[in-house]
């Protein structure tokens, strides 16, 4: 995951299903380029959006909710798929190289404490799940808890310890609390959680901006939710409005949707989000990853270019012991990475089909990152060839085009003629170590215009199309 320029806030709110005891929660996910200056250089958006993403970085899009009491603070966060804890900048804060990395006048504040905020206690779950399930005792002899007290479990008075977390892009380090987290509804009273656990901050690298962990871990927000609720926690989705750095759609809201499943009774239905749509989604296995348990990995085995289809490695089909391998489906990134070997023959095919009708546009690519790019005028207009993803259990997504093909208008400054041009938005994931970690991601950018489901009850991930806004306006 990652962080990017600046903050827009929406409120959220509660959808209850008119057709089941069992509610459904929707979240509107901001994108944080919605009111940024980078919009008005398009070169600029792009060079900065690849250098993140080269780096591991993204968490293109944003949460808020209400934390505390005495008094309330809105809290708005990363929503991030490859993390498994909530953490928020506390006063005081200081951020190590965060130079370039928000705005400052759009990055909320760090925040203080409310006075109902406990800090968690060393012999709590909690404590051992932050800390990779150390025993509570050691934590407890870190807090200085008497060794007495350690071997009666009467250490209730110490606290957990600080604890360390590192992403891809940076780190922090921060001591876990408690406190509630509400939720307003579309009528009194709101909905009130208490004794949700984050993370308070006051010092991190590279992470200006605190983080909502949605991964497969006992602390992330979707986990902490399905102690209230358990149909909370067993599948959620959400459906990324395609945008292409175009300024309306970006301050669109995109849904997030929890509680999608009901989870009373023996076969465990889906709910039907009101699509036009039958249940069309396109579902992949869950693969495991005991090293990595809270990552959400799928293997993918081909990817198909116009008609030529590309097998994939074997590590990007499947995990082996040392937990190396697969592909993870990360929200917190912006662009999908692939291992280079892969990456080179996608990116060979896709421009031997589309040399013959476009020019490669060399001067674009230098300045914005990407490549390959071409110029897409209309008199030299040629179909470019459509990608498909084919995944673990014989599913395949065919790609809407603009998420692999931007297209935009460059030139017009400096007297040079405006020409459309339009580049790939595939990255090479060279940067992984061959020894170890995923084999490549599936980011945000490329998840746009499809609903994705995360249905941790069946250990699988759904991909459907979908008109991203049309379903937000037709769920609030």
């Amino acid at each position: 995951m990652a962080m990017a320029s600046s903050i827009f806030i929406y409120a959220f709110f509660l959808l209850i299903s008119a057709t089941s005891s069992s509610k459904l929660l929707l979240f509107p996910l901001t994108h944080s380029l919605s009111n940024s200056e980078l919009l008005n250089n398009t070169h600029h958006l792009l060079k900065s959006t690849t250098s993140r993403s080269i780096t591991a970085q993204g968490g293109d899009y944003t949460i808020s909710f209400s934390l505390g009491s005495a008094p309330k603070r809105t809290v708005t966060l990363y929503m991030d798929t490859g993390s498994d804890t909530v953490w928020l900048p506390c006063k005081p804060f200081t951020c190590i190289m965060c130079e370039g990395e928000s705005d400052p006048k759009t990055t909320p504040p760090p925040q203080n404490l409310s006075a109902s905020a406990a800090p968690v206690t060393c012999q709590s779950r909690a404590c051992s799940a932050v800390h990779s399930t150390l025993p509570t005792s050691d934590l407890c002899a870190m807090a200085r808890c008497p060794l007495e007290s350690i071997e009666m479990s009467e250490c209730h008075n110490y606290s957990c310890p600080s604890f360390y977390y590192a992403y891809g892009d940076g780190s922090f380090v921060a001591r876990l609390y408690k406190d509630n987290l509400e939720i307003p509804m579309s009528s009194p009273p709101s909905l009130v959680i208490k004794n949700f656990t984050f993370g308070c901050a006051h010092e991190s690298l590279g992470e200006p901006i605190g983080v909502a962990g949605f991964g497969r871990g006992a602390l992330s927000l979707p986990a902490q939710l399905a102690v209230f609720s358990p149909h909370l926690g067993t599948q959620f989705s959400y459906c990324l409005v395609s945008h292409s750095f175009e300024t309306e759609r970006l301050r669109q809201p995109s849904p997030l949707i929890l509680g999608r499943v009901d989870s009373v009774g023996s076969e465990n239905k889906a709910k039907r989000v009101p699509t036009s749509q039958p249940d069309d989604f396109a579902y992949t296995p869950m693969l495991e990853n005991s090293k990595h348990p809270y990552y959400y990995y799928v293997g993918l085995e081909a990817i198909t270019v116009g008609n030529h289809r590309l097998p994939a490695p074997e590590n990007m089909k499947t995990i082996d012991r040392k937990g190396n391998g697969g592909m993870v489906v990360d929200s917190g990134t912006t662009y999908s990475m692939l291992p280079e070997e892969f990456y080179n023959s996608v990116v060979s095919e896709f421009a031997k089909r589309m040399k013959s009708g476009h020019k490669r546009a060399k001067a674009v690519e230098d300045r914005t990152g990407l490549s390959p790019c071409y110029y897409v005028d209309e008199g030299a207009k040629r179909l470019v060839p459509q990608m498909v993803l084919h995944f673990g259990g014989n599913s395949s997504v065919v790609m809407p085009r603009k998420n692999y093909f931007y297209e935009f208008m460059d030139g017009g400054d400096d007297g040079k003629v405006k020409r459309k041009a339009g580049c790939m938005m595939v990255m090479n994931g060279g940067y992984f170590p061959e020894s170890g970690g995923p084999a490549g991601l599936l980011g945000n950018y490329q998840q746009q215009g499809l609903e994705v489901v995360y249905d941790l009850l069946k250990k699988r991930m759904g991909f459907a199309r979908r008109n991203c806004a049309s379903l937000w306006e037709r769920l609030s």
